[in-house]
């Protein structure tokens, strides 16, 4: 049987951190995960630039076997997805390979979660000029979203400043901006894929800034169990996926960027310490 593996793809790191959940909550299934270092970060991108590089990975995702690609990236779900969904895959060789991205799961969850309507958010500039959230989120009803723009923390976060004292008060900068927008926000979505390596230091400034009752939402669970009920709701897409011998599926990394260092940083996001093997992408 052909390999016909899930793409996994990011700008850079931090979907290691969505792919994680997906492999633990799915680990009979053959994986590919690229993330384009190189061009990283895609924040502060515009939309046509980050549609063009996502678009381009997709169809490398697509030409290694992959039927369906998971954007483990807001910036790319928020910028691309959409466009990719009702231009790109119609037109294409396959039309039936598909595209998913993190922000629908995302707000699928959080309507659960927040008691009084309140809802933050946190996340690269890119991801919140799109405004995809409040989009997402005004199809609910009678929710509130602020929106906070974080620039600063993915740098520090993949320089490996996970416990330093500028981290912390770039957090504390930005959700005192985003407290005194709506002092009433009962939730905050993580919403870019580099925040739960801080979620220390995250519920600490809460607790600094009298709000310790606040519930922090990442994503990787949420995608990992959309993307369980999608398969179950789709078995002409999930029998098109190899699998592995006794449960356990094969995983291959790729980055745009310098090698060794997705290597080292990779087991950050991973949360082990056993290093990865990982080869060189080519994108386009």
């Amino acid at each position: 049987m052909a390999v016909s593996p899930i793409g996994i793809f990011d700008s850079g790191f931090g979907g290691l951190s969505i792919f994680r959940e997906i492999h633990r909550l799915l680990p009979q299934y053959d994986y590919i995960f690229i993330g384009d270092n190189a061009r990283a970060p895609y924040g502060d991108r515009t939309f046509d630039e980050v549609f063009e590089y996502t678009n381009q990975a997709v169809h490398r995702l697509f030409d290694m076997g992959c039927p369906l690609v998971i954007l483990a990236c807001n910036t790319a779900s928020a910028k691309a997805l959409r466009t990719i969904q009702q231009r790109e895959l119609p037109q294409m060789e396959d039309p039936t390979r598909r595209v998913l991205g993190v922000i629908r799961p995302t707000v699928e969850r959080v309507g659960n979660l927040t008691y009084n309507g309140h809802i933050g958010l946190v996340a690269t500039r890119a991801t919140v000029s799109s405004r995809s959230y409040d989009m997402e989120l005004a199809k609910m009803g009678h929710v509130t979203l602020t929106s906070q723009a974080c620039p600063k923390w993915v740098p520090l976060i993949e320089s490996g400043r996970l416990h330093d004292e500028t981290l912390y008060n770039e957090v504390r900068h930005d959700l005192a901006q985003l407290f005194e927008a709506d002092p009433d926000i009962d939730t905050i979505i993580l919403g870019c894929t580099h925040y739960p390596l801080i979620t220390s230091t995250i519920q600490q400034v809460l607790i600094d800034l009298d709000h310790p009752e606040v519930i922090l939402m990442p994503q990787g669970k949420s995608v990992s169990y959309a993307l369980q009920d999608y398969l179950r709701r789709h078995p002409e897409m999930e029998s098109r996926l190899s699998r592995g011998a006794e449960q356990q599926g094969q995983t291959s990394f790729y980055t745009t960027g310098d090698v060794d260092s997705f290597e080292q940083l990779a087991t950050l996001f991973l949360g082990h310490n056993e290093r990865i093997k990982v080869q060189k992408a080519i994108i386009p």
